[in-house]
């Protein structure tokens, strides 16, 4: 209390930025926690552009990694939009800087320092635009080794996972009508709650079943939307749609330990497992084929190379490419079916024709010989309505 009370007099003269810090190893738990004016304590190599948009709606003022936020290895999307969002960004400070620094603290970021009070508890390399720019350019010398090891790695997953993959094996039952059906899945990539509202006419002509990953369970519950499915840790979404009715499918390690299965019980709320060693948006997908859907379309995923290899994805889960490889044509993305499905001829686009149309027989009857004939029947018709109208309230 001591030190907050110095620095609260002092670190407004003092340059750099200040906020309350938010400390936390585990990133995810960590984005829970932060909001506006905070600055994110974490520990992640290769910020990547989930964790950064996160950080980014939340409104931080600022982030301290205790690892290199771009390690070289491909060219990860997060540090770039932190930067360009003008949140200050300190990178390497050492995981030494997560014990010193404590929950609540408040801290201010000057020139790569990070100080509490007056006191210096760790010191790091602030990015620019220009430092990233420079680490990007080195970065995507690496993604050559990074697709090799991703082919690698994919023939060892298919080794290990191939009765999964290609038979579906141990993939759970669920009530939901998928088989036949079209279905969406939505994961919480950047701008998926855009991606969703651009797919509106499609929901509400195809009416699809909806699988939801993690917090994208949330994003849907707040449209208006109740997912039928919602695959992921549970720590990561609101009570309230955990609650709204839908199946919950927990992604589980091979000796059974699922993450999250604990708060559920103590929700009272049914779940079923599903052990597999790929990422809660490939499970969501393999559920969707295994249960036979005609058509599975897809909002908030990864569409590009960078996108793909962002979260060290060539490395961790080779199940992505197998997964999308599997499905085939089946597999559409969200922005392409928006897209078919908009209205491409408006409303006032519409009338104007009609009201070309009308125009063109009323100047045809005009010149026409019997043109008169039909102006005096519509006049004297037009005369007895009105008339009529007149006798109703007489």
């Amino acid at each position: 209390m001591k030190l907050s009370g110095l620095l609260a007099r002092s670190d407004k003269s003092l340059p750099g930025v200040v906020g309350i810090a938010r400390v936390g190893r585990r990133t995810e738990a960590l984005l829970r926690r932060v909001g506006p004016g905070d600055i994110a304590v974490l520990d992640q190599v290769d910020v990547d552009r989930a964790t950064a948009d996160a950080l980014i709606q939340a409104e931080v003022a600022g982030v301290v990694n205790a690892s290199p936020s771009i390690s070289g290895r491909y060219p990860n999307l997060g540090p770039e939009m932190l930067v360009g969002a003008g949140i200050t960004l300190i990178d390497g400070v050492g995981a030494d800087a997560l014990r010193t620094i404590k929950e609540g603290f408040r801290l201010r970021l000057h020139d790569g320092v990070v100080y509490a009070g007056e006191r210096e508890v760790a010191r790091g390399s602030q990015h620019t635009a220009e430092t990233v720019a420079d680490l990007m350019v080195e970065a995507k010398a690496g993604m050559s080794a990074q697709l090799e090891a991703f082919s690698a790695n994919t023939i060892e997953f298919l080794r290990r996972e191939r009765t999964l993959i290609l038979d579906g094996v141990g993939v759970p039952n669920l009530r939901a009508p998928i088989r036949h059906r079209q279905v969406l899945v939505v994961a919480p990539g950047a701008g998926h709650a855009e991606d969703v509202k651009a797919l509106k006419r499609y929901l509400a002509e195809h009416r699809p079943v909806l699988i939801a990953v993690e917090s994208a369970a949330d994003t849907l519950h707040r449209l208006g939307y109740r997912p039928n499915v919602i695959v992921g840790d549970p720590d990561v979404i609101s009570t309230e749609t955990l609650r709204c009715g839908a199946e919950v499918v927990i992604p589980a390690h091979f000796d059974g330990h699922a993450p999250g299965l604990e708060r559920i019980q103590d929700l009272g709320i049914g779940a079923v497992t599903f052990p597999a060693s790929g990422n809660a948006e490939d499970l969501a997908l393999l559920l969707a084929d295994a249960h036979g859907a005609s058509l599975v379309v897809t909002a908030g995923f990864q569409a590009t190379l960078g996108e793909f290899l962002d979260r060290g994805r060539s490395g961790s889960n080779p199940s992505t490419f197998l997964t999308r490889l599997k499905l085939g044509s089946r597999l559409v993305d969200g922005a392409a079916v928006a897209a078919l499905h908009r209205n491409r001829v408006s409303v006032v686009a519409v009338l104007l024709l009609i009201l070309a149309a009308l125009v063109a027989v009323v100047v045809a009857l005009a010149v026409s010989g019997v043109g008169g004939v039909y102006l005096d029947w519509a006049a004297d018709t037009w005369a007895g309505f009105v008339s009529w109208i007149k006798g109703l309230f007489t």
